[in-house]
């Protein structure tokens, strides 16, 4: 099991005044076109570092989580975040190598920036690690944080290519005296206000995110460490994870996953993930980023820690529960039939209602995603399902929700915190 273990050597190096900016950053709107949405706004401390939505309401919604709103009139939402809002926990560990659910952010220098990216050769150089690349991404997503061509210059210079909105966005930030002053006492390389680009900002909100989620607290971990026994139905539930269950084939390893990709033909709804020649909305996963017909829905296999925490569950988010998504492993395809649209958790919308489900009128299409399935199907009892959830709780740490810096009370826009 030495395999299985977490430590704080094994995370890489943040600079704490960095983190102290990318904490501000993270939960300030002036990184979003319309400056009405944070990174903290789906990724939000009262919610593990998630939303506690199937899927998401980006730019032009109110408030925070499963109470957030759709927004009214003109600033109502025209789509919903096509995927759930992935966990951040332990992304700051030295063996991350790719990011999002398909994969399409990796470490990979074909372009001669370190990373294999949408962003291609246009992402700038200087980048300190995956997270902080990764940081720079939502901001020019229409529907997460750039909001609408037209709206705003934000927008306007991603829709002419997408390196053309970074400066744009680090100008905003650097003319705040209060940040200017942080980032010239955090960055060597700062000298003065002027010197603040993107690769800056994205070092600080990766310095952040790689310091305030890391866990390594958990019962599993002191089960590892000292010896400390895990409570009865954990334990059984760790032999079957391990035997029988074959959960550990592809949650493997200290964070519980292979960093691969796998097809388990969930329920299809929301608007997909659609791609420049394919209209239809549905989401083929990492074939969007491979052009690999063999990888149509797969997705990267999630990280167990404090799993517990962070539902709903799936790239989509289609099971509220983890007995659901137990019981999808178990019988993946019996249960998907059994699964109704109010399991899903979508915060009411209903000018959206029409193309939340249409994916599921499709026959060809539902068939192409019932045959994409990696789940063989397992000889689990409901009592092995009961401790397999059992165990999976025992990977959440003592002190998740005790963060270093946690949520700031004021950011120094003056904008609002969500």
């Amino acid at each position: 099991m030495d395999d299985y273990r977490l430590g704080p050597e094994d995370y890489l190096e943040f600079d704490p005044k960095q983190a102290r900016i990318g904490q501000l950053l993270f939960y300030d709107k002036i990184l979003s076109g319309n400056r009405n949405i944070s990174c903290g706004t789906c990724h939000h401390h009262d919610h593990a570092g998630g939303d506690g939505v199937s899927l998401g309401i980006g730019e032009g919604g109110s408030g925070v989580g499963p109470d957030r709103t759709p927004g009214t009139g003109s600033d109502r939402i025209a789509k919903r975040v096509p995927r759930n809002a992935p966990t951040l926990w332990n992304l700051g560990h030295k063996d991350i190598h790719l990011l999002f659910h398909d994969g399409r952010l990796s470490v990979d220098d074909i372009y001669g920036n370190g990373f294999n990216s949408p962003a291609q050769e246009w992402l700038p150089q200087g980048l300190d690690n995956i997270l902080a690349a990764q940081a720079l991404f939502p901001m020019t997503a229409q529907f997460e944080m750039a909001g609408n061509p037209k709206e705003n210059e934000v927008s306007g210079a991603v829709h002419d290519r997408i390196d053309n909105a970074w400066p744009i966005i680090a100008k905003r930030v650097r003319i705040i005296p209060e940040y200017g002053e942080m980032f010239v006492e955090a960055f060597d390389d700062v000298e003065t206000s002027e010197d603040v680009t993107i690769v800056h900002i994205g070092n600080a909100l990766g310095a952040f995110m790689g310091s305030e989620w890391q866990s390594h607290d958990s019962p599993w971990d002191a089960y590892l460490t000292d010896g400390t026994p895990l409570p009865e139905a954990a334990e059984r539930g760790r032999e079957v994870f391990f035997g029988k269950g074959e959960c550990s084939s592809c949650h493997s390893g200290p964070l519980f996953t292979d960093q691969e990709f796998h097809a388990l033909s969930l329920p299809a709804f929301g608007p997909g993930r659609t791609r420049q020649w394919d209209p239809m909305p549905r989401d083929v996963g990492r074939m969007a980023e491979s052009n690999r017909l063999e990888d149509a829905y797969r997705f990267r296999t999630p990280s167990l820690r404090n799993v517990a925490l962070t539902a709903p569950y799936g790239h989509n988010g289609a099971y509220p529960t983890l007995r659901g998504i137990l019981e999808h492993h178990r019988d993946p395809l019996v249960v998907k039939a059994t699964w109704t649209k109010d399991t899903a958790k979508l915060p009411e919308a209903p000018w959206l209602a029409a193309i939340d489900f249409v994916i599921q009128s499709d026959s060809r299409e539902m068939e192409r995603q019932r045959r994409a399935l990696d789940l063989p199907g397992l000889p689990l009892t409901d009592a092995d399902l009961d401790d397999l959830e059992a165990f999976l709780h025992a990977l959440t740490g003592k002190t998740a929700d005790t963060r270093p810096l946690g949520r700031p009370d004021r950011v120094p826009s003056g904008l609002p915190v969500d």
